[in-house]
């Protein structure tokens, strides 16, 4: 069977949008382990793809009514979420961390 050129695009985005779902657990894991506050996180960059997932989510489900994108738009954009609010939370406690570690 040959693809045509809409079916191997939508066999590469499910593809690569599965590589994208997957590769959100490992950095969640690398963040939560992190004992330094998560300082090679950018907070710019994981909220600018929260709102980019988000706002992508939003438009497939109001303009294009596709319920399969928004679904996995709105996933990708809680991932980010995780990662972000994961980093903000190990940030906020690396001064305490600090300042309760003996000399």
């Amino acid at each position: 069977m040959i693809l045509g050129s809409v079916d191997a695009i939508a066999l590469a985005f499910n593809v690569f949008n599965f590589l994208r779902l997957a590769s959100y657990f490992p950095q969640i894991v690398a963040v939560e382990r992190d004992r330094q506050g998560a300082t090679a996180i950018s907070f710019s960059c994981w909220a600018i793809w929260v709102g980019a997932n988000a706002s992508t989510g939003l438009y497939a489900w109001v303009k294009l009514a596709d319920a399969n994108l928004a679904f996995i738009s709105a996933f990708n954009a809680a991932c980010c979420l995780a990662v972000l609010l994961l980093a903000v939370y190990k940030r906020a406690l690396t001064p305490i961390r600090r300042a309760a570690a003996p000399d």
